[in-house]
């Protein structure tokens, strides 16, 4: 018999020691900016606590030898049912930002969704993702001009959907950014959309004389939309081909108007705790978006996934993928090299439970592997 002797690893490995990495790498307001949630953070902390709420059944005496983590999402084969949350600011994190996160991704065949405050041009970024498919995340500017130029750059350049946020029409009471007088823009992270966008600099820079720092009240003030309905979405529709999904769902009847305004995914989502504080968390709200969706268009979910159980409780609950953010950003403070480091262990975790659940591939989970904790 043969016994596998595991040496002890100086590297960060789990979830935790990544964050505590990020945190000794990262200035005060950059690590407060990932890591914190809005409000008191109930919501943050809900967000993982709902995980243990759940208990998993696993089969036994099944044939578990050969197994398949890949999936399909919008007529697209992806190799694990996870993608990278779009995150923005990323050169906070490291100087690489966006370069080291969207090459890591693209290597290993997971989708990656760019922010539209990347502080990496959204062309750029699908260059390095190539034939991995990629998403531009949009927030909604408050110039439908702007709005137009950033979908159709996405459109031109081979990304292959558009996720609009849409739990945002403020930032969040983030009391720990306040505190530090932190907003990452300040640094000049997060403008590379802005700056480099035909229509931005044409309306707000026509004679070239404003250095991007100069821009940067500019697009404070552009960012977000307060005033935008269902309604703006069949406009939307008219401006691209792309297949639209909508972040931010936690409400069922919301879920319901998804699939009539014609929107081809949801992603259920409270931002990661970090917009409106004492929402429910967003596993909580699954069940029953999946149930009123039922199966007319897939339905994501993010918040709180940091192990590979949690994928599969995710996807036992009715999700078709998750999202994934804070895990890869603390990666991603040790380069591309971070970032591949967590996204490999996560799919071998992952790996390693859908053989110890009993089951050999993604699509055959179900809710018969999963129980509320009574």
């Amino acid at each position: 018999m043969t016994i596998l002797k595991l040496e002890p690893s100086s590297e960060p490995f789990t979830y935790e020691q990544w964050e505590e990495l990020a945190k000794t790498k990262l200035t005060k307001g950059a690590f407060d900016y990932v890591q914190s949630g809005s409000g008191a953070e109930e919501t943050l902390i809900k967000n993982r606590e709902v995980f243990s709420q759940w208990d998993l059944l696993p089969y036994v005496l099944t044939n578990v030898e050969e197994r398949d983590l890949s999936t399909n999402l919008l007529n697209r084969k992806i190799a694990a049912p996870f993608l990278l949350a779009p995150v923005g600011f990323q050169t906070v994190v490291h100087p690489d930002g966006e370069r080291a996160s969207a090459s890591s991704a693209s290597k290993l065949n997971i989708p990656y969704i760019t922010s539209t405050v990347s502080s990496v041009a959204l062309e750029e970024v699908s260059k390095i993702m190539q034939d991995t498919p990629h998403y531009f995340q949009l927030y909604w500017p408050n110039d439908d001009d702007v709005a137009t130029s950033l979908v159709k750059r996405a459109e031109s350049v081979g990304y292959d959907a558009i996720v609009v946020t849409v739990d945002t029409p403020l930032l969040g009471w983030r009391e720990k950014d306040l505190h530090n007088g932190y907003f990452p823009m300040e640094t000049g992270a997060g403008m590379a959309n802005f700056v480099s966008d035909p229509v931005f600099q044409a309306k707000y820079n026509s004679d070239d004389l404003l250095e991007d720092s100069e821009l940067i009240p500019v697009i404070r003030n552009i960012l977000l939309k307060q005033n935008l309905t269902w309604e703006k979405l069949a406009w939307l529709r008219e401006q691209t081909s792309l297949p639209i999904l909508l972040k931010g769902i936690l409400r069922a009847d919301d879920a319901a108007k998804a699939v009539q305004f014609g929107i081809d995914a949801i992603i259920v989502s409270n931002h990661g705790g970090r917009q409106l504080d004492g929402v429910r968390s967003s596993l909580s709200a699954l069940p029953a978006i999946v149930e009123e969706v039922n199966g007319e268009i897939p339905v994501l979910v993010d918040g709180g996934i940091r192990r590979g159980s949690d994928i599969i409780k995710a996807i036992a609950l009715g999700a078709d993928a998750v999202l994934l953010g804070r895990p890869y950003v603390y990666g991603l403070a040790n380069g591309e090299a971070g970032v591949t480091d967590v996204l490999k262990n996560l799919l071998s975790d992952l790996d390693t439970s859908l053989a110890i659940v009993g089951i050999p591939t993604i699509q055959m989970i179900d809710q018969s592997i999963i129980e509320e904790k009574r």
